[in-house]
This record gives structure tokens, C-alpha cells and sequence, in this order.
């Protein structure tokens, strides 16, 4: 493409044409025809609009005719580059948003830095409000306090266990192939504001990114232990869990240093990490805590199916910052990883929609909101009790998105994230490519880090549950388990009654309503 400085020469010769031409109205067009006064007349306009956008692209740049002669260097400058300018060129000048100062170093990209920070806030509404609005609402009404706290507690008590030394083990120096160093520098003000590890912005945009994929995952994992785990347990379960299984397996396949990495495995937004991971974790400690008491295994309707609804709808919007923050910036492979997620979301709620209405003659709301986020059934695990099928939710639909990468993953749109390395090819396209060999590997690696995401959470959930029940009960008690919210928390969902009086404790309720009978009929 020309540069500023020849454009506007061009624009000035034309002038020079229009000029002579306005000039050869005085010499030459002795005899005034009306077809020579058209074309002087359009002449005269043509050259007048010229001059104006030359004086408004002049006025835009900053520069006069006299700075033609400036020379300036080559420089980059936030991703933009300022070309070294010849004699006569128009030396051109960024407006001062998109200038290096003190608070915007030349390395930052405000576009990447604006967006990641967007996508992160995202990631974040999917666990608050979002997950805590689901959990409250799908359950029974004696646990909607209960299960919403979990989530609550689980986000706060992540950011200040992953602000304090879980980045630095999940994304730092080696200690191991497979975990990284622990340091506590980590809120270093020098370390939050240099350059991170990953795309054009600080390195507290990426504390930040990373701290929400983190968290949903401990709450993910609640999604099996709801109505019957020991909430000081949770407490306990919580940070030992995220230290010592989600940073190894965010380092091994996440970081430049950890050993899947660098051996190809594909893990583009946490099918892996996070979806296996709160699968294989969740169906582990439920087997360690033990099933819901039998009455609720039965029957366990939602309190509320509106407030699902809302809850089920910030978990799908908060999908465009979970898979399009993934490339690290607002690029081509941001934008179209959001429009394959939604799509994809749509599509797996219809298809929900369409079986329960065939099986069942009816269009189920709780059946909708599975479909949404991919929920299946199998039916030898119901030996486990899984409160909210995470394990065929999460743990299934992850390792299938893992193989089926391995078998269609572009080459062109994985340059995208992976920059230019030939190994990242899915099956499909290597044999296309005459690669099979490629492609076939790539399976492999796939496969490997299914295995290593399993045996990690089993050993590692199962060593934890073990410990913590040395400390305390990993079960509620059984008067617990049978009054809930009000045993646990001392505190119900809903005040129906007036006052704060609950349904419960009213003479509307089970015990003192029988009470009451039985003083009636002496």
C-alpha cells in the first residue's frame, strides 16, 4: 500500500491537472460553448472538494507542507508500527489514545487488554451470580441455602489461595515437569504490572483470567456433593484441592513449561482442565462422602425452575468469555470460537427439547437447561450419587471434545493459537494433507491426556476426602441431612409466612401442625 506522504502527492498533482485545466479556460476556450463550461464547472468543484479533504487529512495527522522534509525512525508502539520517512513524506503521528505513556508501555495492546479483561468478567458471572442462582434453585428447598453458599464460598476462597501462591504454581517456574514453583511474590507490584506470560497486556490481566477458570471449577465439582456434604469439609476440600490437582494439571497442559504442553496436547479452553477435571474430582468425592438420604435421592424437584432459567442464562452467555477469551486476544480465532460456542449451545438445547417431547409428550424446563450445558445419563454410575451429573456433564462431554479435536482440528485456525508448529493437526486433515502419521499421533497425545487428568483427580481427590475426614466429618449428621438449610446455616430460602417466619416453624408447618392436632383432639 502507498504511504500517506505519496497519497497526498497524488492529491496535490490532480490539483495541478485541475489547475492547468481551470487555466486553459482563460487561453485556450476562446468560444464559450456549454459543453466547455460544464467541464470547467466540474473542474472547479472537483478541485475545490480535493483541497478540502487535503486540508482534513493535514489536519488530521497534525503536520504542514514544511514537515514534509522531517525524517523520523522506525519505532513500534503498541502493536502499531511508525515507518522511517523518506524526503517529502508526511511524517505521521498516532492519536495520543494509542501513544506509549507511563500507564500504557509499548508492549500493551489496549484492544487485547480491554477484551481479556471483558472475557475474564465473563468467565466470572458464570460462577457469581450464576452458578450459585442454579445451584439455589435446582435442589430442594431445604438445601437452596446450602448449595448456594458452596458456590459463593468456593469463588472467594479460590482468588485468595490463587492470588497468594496458585498462579505461580499453575503458570510459574518448574519445580517439577508437572507443577510449577509456589511463590508468594505473586502480588509483587512489579510482577502484576510487567508483561505477562501470554498475549500483549500486564501480567494482573492474566491473574485474573486464569483466577476465574479456576474457581468455576471447585464449584463445578460442588455440583456433586450437594445435599449431604459437611460444610466445614468444603471449606477444607476447597483449597487443598486447587492446590494440589487443579495447578498440576493447569501447568502440565496450560503453561510453555509443563510437560503435555510442550508434547502437544490440545486443550483450547479447559475440556480438560476444567470440564475432566470437575468430572472425574466430583464423581470421586462423592463416592468418599457417601449418597443423600434416601427420601431425597427419590425425589429431589427444584424450589425455584424461574430462578434456574436465569441462572442456566448467565451460564450460557458467560460462554463468550470462557471460549472466546481462550486465544488471549481479540482476534480471528476469538471470534469465531464465540459463535461455535453459542451455536453449539443452541443446538444440544433443541435436541434436549425435541426427546423429551418424543418420550415423554411433554417440553421439559430442567430437561432443557441439561441439554444446554450437554448433560447425559449413564446408568451404571447411579451407583455413585452424583447430585447434578457432573461426571456425565463435565467429565464425558470434556474427554469427547479432547478426541474429537485430535480428529478435527484445523491446521489453519490452530496457527491461530498455537502459532506456526505443523504437529497440530487433527486426524482428519492429515490424512487429507498425505500426514497420517501427524494426525495419528496428535490421537495419541489426546488420548494421554485424558489418562493423565483421571488418574491425577482420582488419586489426588481421593488422598484429600481421606485426609479431611481425620479432621472432620466429611457427611453431615443425619439430623442435619434431614432438616437442612435451617440445622447447617440457621437460616432458610424463603420467608413465606411474615416476620421471618419460615413454613417450617409455623403452626402451618409438619411438626406443629401435628402438635397442635393432637392438643385439639385431647
Amino acid at each position: 500500500m502507498m504511504r500517506l506522504g505519496t497519497r497526498i502527492e497524488c492529491v496535490e498533482s490532480l490539483l495541478r491537472v485541475f489547475g492547468s485545466l481551470l487555466g486553459w479556460r482563460k487561453s485556450v476556450c476562446q468560444k464559450k460553448t456549454k459543453t466547455h463550461w460544464k467541464i470547467i464547472g466540474i473542474a472547479k468543484k472537483l478541485a475545490g472538494s480535493m483541497k478540502d479533504s487535503l486540508k482534513g487529512i493535514r489536519k488530521l495527522i497534525g503536520n504542514t507542507p514544511r514537515d514534509r522534509r522531517k525524517k523520523t525512525h522506525r519505532k513500534n508502539v503498541g502493536g502499531y508500527r511508525i515507518s522511517g520517512r523518506k524526503e517529502g513524506e508526511i511524517e505521521m503521528s498516532l492519536p495520543s489514545s494509542l501513544l506509549p505513556s507511563e500507564g500504557a508501555p509499548e508492549w500493551l495492546n489496549k484492544g487485547d487488554n480491554s477484551w481479556q479483561l471483558t472475557a475474564a468478567t465473563l468467565v466470572g458471572l458464570q460462577s457469581v451470580p450464576g452458578l450459585v442462582i442454579l445451584y439455589g434453585s435446582i435442589v430442594k428447598k431445604k438445601w437452596a441455602v446450602n448449595s448456594a453458599f458452596m458456590a459463593l464460598y468456593a469463588f472467594a476462597a479460590v482468588l485468595v489461595c490463587w492470588c497468594i501462591w496458585g498462579f505461580r504454581m499453575a503458570f510459574g517456574e518448574p519445580l517439577l515437569p508437572f507443577w510449577g514453583r509456589p511463590d508468594v511474590n505473586v502480588l509483587d507490584q512489579k510482577f502484576l504490572l510487567a508483561q505477562g506470560f501470554a498475549g500483549l497486556y500486564p501480567s494482573a490481566t492474566l491473574v485474573y483470567f486464569q483466577f476465574v477458570f479456576a474457581a468455576i471449577t471447585p464449584i463445578l465439582i460442588a455440583g456433586s456433593l450437594l445435599g449431604r456434604m459437611n460444610f466445614k469439609a468444603w471449606m477444607l476440600f476447597v483449597p487443598l484441592w486447587l492446590t494440589f490437582s487443579y495447578t498440576i494439571g493447569a501447568f502440565s497442559l496450560w503453561s510453555p513449561n509443563g510437560f503435555l504442553f510442550k508434547a502437544g496436547v490440545m486443550d483450547f479452553a479447559g475440556g480438560y482442565v476444567i470440564h475432566l477435571s470437575s468430572g472425574i474430582a466430583g464423581l470421586t468425592a462423592a463416592y468418599w462422602v457417601g449418597p443423600r438420604v434416601a427420601k431425597d435421592r427419590e425425589r429431589f424437584p427444584p424450589n425455584n425452575i424461574l430462578l434456574t432459567l436465569t441462572g442456566a442464562g448467565l451460564l450460557w452467555l458467560g460462554w463468550t468469555g470462557f471460549n472466546g477469551g481462550a486465544p488471549y486476544a481479540a482476534n480471528l480465532a476469538a471470534s469465531i470460537a464465540i459463535i461455535n460456542t453459542h451455536l453449539c449451545t443452541a443446538t444440544s438445547l433443541l435436541v434436549w427439547l425435541f426427546l423429551d417431547m418424543f418420550y415423554f409428550s411433554k417440553p421439559s424446563v430442567i430437561g432443557a437447561v441439561q441439554g444446554m450445558i450437554t448433560g447425559l445419563k449413564i446408568q451404571f454410575l447411579k451407583k455413585v450419587d452424583d447430585t447434578l451429573a457432573v461426571f456425565h456433564t463435565h467429565g464425558i462431554a470434556g474427554s469427547l471434545g479432547g478426541i474429537l479435536t485430535g480428529i478435527l482440528a484445523d491446521p489453519r485456525l490452530n496457527r491461530l493459537f498455537f502459532g506456526d508448529n505443523p504437529s497440530y493437526v487433527g486426524l482428519a486433515y492429515a490424512i487429507k494433507m498425505g500426514r497420517a502419521t501427524a494426525g495419528l499421533r496428535q490421537i495419541g497425545m489426546q488420548f494421554a491426556g485424558i489418562g493423565f487428568i483421571i488418574a491425577l483427580n482420582v488419586v489426588v481427590t481421593s488422598v484429600i476426602c481421606l485426609l479431611i475426614k481425620v479432621v472432620v466429618p466429611l457427611r453431615l449428621s443425619e439430623e442435619e441431612l434431614q432438616v437442612g438449610d435451617d440445622a447447617i446455616h440457621g437460616e432458610d430460602a424463603y420467608a413465606v409466612w411474615g416476620d421471618g417466619e419460615t413454613y417450617e416453624k409455623s403452626i402451618h408447618g409438619y411438626e406443629n401442625f401435628a402438635s397442635a392436632k393432637a392438643e385439639e383432639m385431647a
